[in-house]
């Protein structure tokens, strides 16, 4: 987290969004995560690829002739001859010419591995959108307290004024009484608006690692997103197309695919070459060149069932990840639909909340004017107030929740962090 720097620390939404990328432990073990996936794959590869190894060696011995199957006595020799050397240096080569197995196990970890690079994607992506909500929450919640500050110093000035009508013997003191309780709710509707504001302030520092302690202020620049200029199934099928989590499903069931594959390939035969090549002699000096060079094939004829287990095993894991893809792809149709829908809604919704705000504020004003005329009453000017805090209400919910709808139609087709960098950039 480090140590909190005396002033305040201005952040913007790039800089949000940098931070909670940087400290989020779900990226960081999707990093370690892919780390791991390509290290499998490259061990399992390696069985594919040429195999060297070099080796030295010098023995000093004595044999026995007859232990090897000769009869010394024959040919004039003792039975044990020696002490001598034999020294050997060599070079060994194997490479696999056909192994369906280790093949398929190899394309499957590759699998894995891109499935590995989705899911990173997928949670940065998630990371984004969670700092882009948390950051318009932060936004909403200073928002509605400037909001209530403000009807709180429009209760004031209306008390104040109700207290000199009364002393001109205009109003009742009912009228002062009235604003009085006004005033009052007012004032504890900024205290509850400015503690929900630094709530998720806390909530935002906490969320993208800042230190203990550290004062910030938040850029007022709201992320204009694009609106998406496309149908449902345009987006849709964009989405299928580029949302990394349903990528890295897919990805996983190839990998189960070709696990199975390799199930298969253990009752497959194998081939393979080996080779060597080096000098042996009594001495360094006197060695000779010598090499072989060999290829077997291998056919197994009975594993004890094992590789009729491993087919089992490859088969119910391949039916279960066709039926995580096959939910994951109905889960981003419904969630494009739904994002859909809260954009309609949403739009509308601030439509109409801007246009009865406005008419709330015309009419408090007109309310004002008759309470300090004298022809009426301040309940009118009171229910007025009500109406103008409502509608202020109102149009910051449509407000983020415009926005937000805007966002979450980004991270259901897979593209939040593409979006906020690209309105980041924008700023800039």
């Amino acid at each position: 987290m480090g140590v909190a720097t005396p002033g305040p620390l201005a952040l913007t939404l790039g800089d949000v969004l940098q931070r909670a990328l940087v400290s989020n432990l779900g990226i960081v073990t999707s990093e370690a995560e892919i780390d791991h996936a390509r290290g499998t794959a490259r061990v399992e590869t390696s069985d594919l690829l040429p195999h060297i190894a070099g080796g030295m060696s010098e023995v000093r011995q004595k044999a026995n002739l007859e232990a090897f199957g000769f009869d010394p006595a024959r040919f004039g020799l003792p039975p044990v001859v020696g002490p001598f050397n034999v020294f050997d240096a060599r070079l060994y080569a194997s490479q696999t010419i056909l192994d369906f197995q280790a093949l398929n196990e190899s394309r499957s970890e590759g699998h894995n591995e891109r499935a590995a690079r989705f899911t990173s994607r997928s949670r940065r992506d998630q990371v984004a959108m969670l700092s882009a909500e948390m950051y318009l929450q932060v936004l909403a919640a200073e928002a509605r307290a400037v909001s209530a500050r403000a009807q709180r110093d429009t209760s004031q000035t209306l008390f104040t004024q109700a207290q000199d009508l009364k002393e001109s013997g205009i109003v009742a003191g009912i009228d002062v009484l009235r604003a009085q309780v006004r005033l009052a709710g007012d004032r504890q509707r900024v205290t509850v608006a400015e503690h929900d504001a630094q709530k998720t302030r806390l909530d935002l520092a906490r969320m993208i690692g800042l230190p203990l302690g550290q004062e910030f202020t938040l850029s007022e620049r709201l992320p204009e997103l694009a609106m998406p200029d496309m149908t449902i199934d345009t987006a849709v099928e964009r989405a299928y197309a580029q949302r990394p989590d349903y990528l890295a499903a897919m990805a996983r069931v190839q990998a189960a695919d070709a696990s199975r594959g390799a199930a298969r390939g253990e009752a497959l035969p194998v081939v393979r070459a080996t080779a060597d090549y080096g000098a042996i002699g009594l001495s360094p000096s006197t060695s000779l060149s010598t090499f072989s060079v060999a290829g077997r094939v291998t056919v197994p004829i009975f594993q004890g069932g094992r590789d009729q287990g491993r087919l089992i095993e490859a088969d119910a894991e391949l039916r279960s990840r066709k039926a995580e893809a096959e939910n994951l792809r109905a889960s981003i149709y419904y969630d494009i639909r739904n994002a859909f829908l809260d954009l309609e809604a949403t739009d509308e919704e601030l439509r109409t909340a801007t246009g009865a705000r406005d008419l709330a504020q015309q009419t408090l004003t007109q309310a004002r004017d008759r309470f300090q005329a004298g022809v009426a009453s301040n309940i009118e000017v009171v229910e007025a107030q009500q109406a103008v805090a409502l509608a202020d209400e109102e149009v910051i919910d449509a407000t983020f929740g415009f926005l937000i709808a805007k966002a979450t139609l980004a991270g259901s087709m897979g593209t939040a962090e593409d979006e906020i960098r690209r309105f980041v950039e924008g700023v800039k």
